[in-house]
């Protein structure tokens, strides 16, 4: 299958296009260029991984142009041209909840989650009318091989294992036993991209493994395999307004489609790396 990715140099869209090469499909890769989009009728499938995905981004313009104007005119090209997609969606968009399933009311406290948020409720709005097979994908807090780049905004796994082996010591935030997310691995994310291409099911799904682990149980599960300690610190007022505190999937919409068996985020790392050849590519 031609498979066009965008995003691919982003952590999960070159994931996910070196994941489908390595699975055989031909595969496109797309950057972001301003006033530029894809022809999607020169592909069968579109997966579209590119976005600003930074929480902490506030050029409100930039992000609105990029997420969603970008997105809504991509879905809108797809459709004319009878190639179905799928595009990334986040869970920051629930908000300060313990409701996280897919009809729950939506509170993002960003604006990387109200422009996710928005072209959502565009998909949701239109769903029925789309001739092409659409689904939007809720990512929960993903983690891997590959975000090294993405500085502050890695995920605590990453983050945590880096501070591990760089300063034998790991910073964390105060009562983070509290602080608990639904972390799914990376190589999980792009196997089911390419298991739901076969799914004829539109709509939107939760990507995430149904369990939610705290900051503080992983940051002591890295200490003890790298033999240092674990460092308590206030967390700064900036980041304490909006934290998102708790997420965690109902993943049976997706489970439904798949019955697929998420790798648990203790047992990290047991996924295989993007192979050098496709890093080559999409770089």
């Amino acid at each position: 299958m031609k498979i066009l990715v965008t995003g691919t140099d982003g952590f999960i869209g070159h994931a996910v296009a070196s994941h489908l090469v390595n699975a055989g499909h031909q595969v496109e890769g797309w950057t972001y260029v301003p006033n530029k989009y894809p022809d999607p009728s020169q592909c069968d499938r579109v997966i579209h991984c590119g976005a600003i995905s930074s929480t902490t981004e506030t050029d409100v313009e930039k992000i609105m142009v990029q997420n969603t104007d970008f997105t809504m005119k991509l879905i809108e090209l797809c459709d004319m041209m009878g190639t179905s997609l799928q595009y990334s969606s986040t869970a920051n968009l629930y908000g300060n909840t313990d409701n996280f399933n897919e009809d729950a009311p939506l509170h993002p406290e960003s604006p990387y989650g109200w422009s996710k948020y928005l072209v959502d409720r565009f998909v949701q709005s239109y769903i029925k009318d789309f001739k092409i097979n659409i689904q939007g994908f809720r990512y929960f807090n993903v983690y891997g091989h590959g975000e090294d780049h993405k500085g502050d905004q890695m995920s605590p796994i990453s983050k945590f294992t880096k501070q591990a082996k760089e300063n034998n010591n790991i910073k964390l935030f105060e009562n983070s036993e509290n602080y608990k997310r639904d972390f799914v691995s990376v190589e999980d994310v792009c196997k089911i991209h390419e298991k739901m291409i076969d799914v004829d099911q539109s709509g939107i799904f939760n990507v995430g493994t149904g369990e939610a682990i705290s900051f503080k149980t992983i940051a002591h599960k890295i200490a003890d395999k790298y033999n240092v300690k674990v460092e308590e610190i206030p967390m700064p007022k900036d980041i304490a307004k909006n934290y998102q505190a708790y997420t965690c999937a109902d993943n049976k919409k997706l489970q439904e489609c798949l019955n697929y068996e998420f790798e648990n985020v203790l047992d990290w790392p047991n996924g295989t790396r993007a192979s050098t050849t496709c890093q080559q590519i999409f770089s």
